[in-house]
């Protein structure tokens, strides 16, 4: 029992770090960009949905829905304003540029919400599952059927719609897609406002969790992790190799001394660079549009 309780909090945990891994994914296949302030921005997106909740007192739904919208704007927004003027920039700029604009989300949230741990609200908080003594929280629940839920409309997205077709297209040869007639610069943003509304959704499935203060976007660290475990070019990838490191985790916190459990995904990760550095879900695809 006891390894089946730690099995399901590690697969929570784990897919929490899988969507935020899924934005580091998307947005460097398309752009060949790292963000690094993609941890900061599941932030930003639990503290707007607490405000939407717990502030303005609005549905949760309603609240949900609006954190995404605001969240995949805000997305838009920064890939126009900020990421778009580094086209052609050396890589290690660009990769400064998000480190310093985590920094400053995490600063910004602080100067408006305040540094203290907040509670968002859910309809489900608190709620037990008892399954012949493996005890599983509504919120566990939660984050596992929401990133299942959340796979699903991403397969079904980049398969079938004519944007998420664009996407695969400009991920392969952003040249050849542009000579297809692909408006390359508009699916940057729309990358980007997918990307920031994956990690809003991270951020409200984790919120009743782990409490909301600005230093939880720290997590985006152990996600980048999770994104080379699985291969950074893989989108089942991502969300394999966050469950693999949340999974360690737990393990790790009741078996190993104090201290492993925090620092087990870096030493996945050392491992993987050692043994087979292109990831897991590596494959050796010929770019096509």
């Amino acid at each position: 029992m006891e390894v089946l309780q730690l099995l399901v909090s590690g697969v929570s945990q784990g897919c929490v770090y899988g969507l935020i891994a899924l934005g580091f994914v998307l947005i460097y296949k398309a752009t060949e960009m790292v963000n690094f302030a993609q941890g900061e921005i599941m932030m930003l997106g639990a503290f707007v949905a607490f405000t939407f909740a717990n502030l303005l007192g609005w549905p949760f739904w309603m609240a949900v829905i609006m954190t995404l919208l605001v969240m995949a704007a805000f997305g838009a927004l920064t890939e126009r304003l900020i990421l778009r003027p580094m086209i052609g920039e050396p890589p290690f700029s660009v990769l400064m540029l998000t480190i310093g604009m985590g920094y400053v989300l995490r600063a910004g949230a602080g100067a408006i919400w305040g540094n203290e741990p907040r509670t968002l609200t859910t309809p489900y908080s608190g709620g037990i599952v008892d399954l012949g003594g493996v005890i599983i929280g509504y919120e566990n629940i939660v984050i596992i059927v929401g990133t299942a839920v959340l796979c699903l409309v991403l397969f079904l997205f980049f398969r079938y719609s004519r944007v998420g077709i664009a996407m695969q297209a400009t991920s392969q040869n952003q040249l050849a897609a542009y000579y297809m007639g692909i408006p390359v610069k508009r699916i940057y943003s729309l990358v980007w406002a997918l990307s920031a509304g994956i990690a809003a959704t991270a951020g409200i499935l984790v919120a009743p969790v782990a409490l909301v203060d600005p230093l939880m976007g720290f997590i985006g660290i152990k996600a980048f992790a999770a994104a080379i475990v699985g291969g950074f070019g893989s989108l089942p990838g991502a969300i394999l190799g966050g469950i693999i490191i949340g999974v360690v985790e737990q393990f790790a916190a009741l078996y190993l001394p104090p201290g492993f459990s925090e620092t087990s995904a870096y030493v996945i990760l050392l491992v993987m660079l050692l043994v087979r550095p292109e990831g897991l879900f590596a494959t050796m695809l010929q770019k096509k549009v």
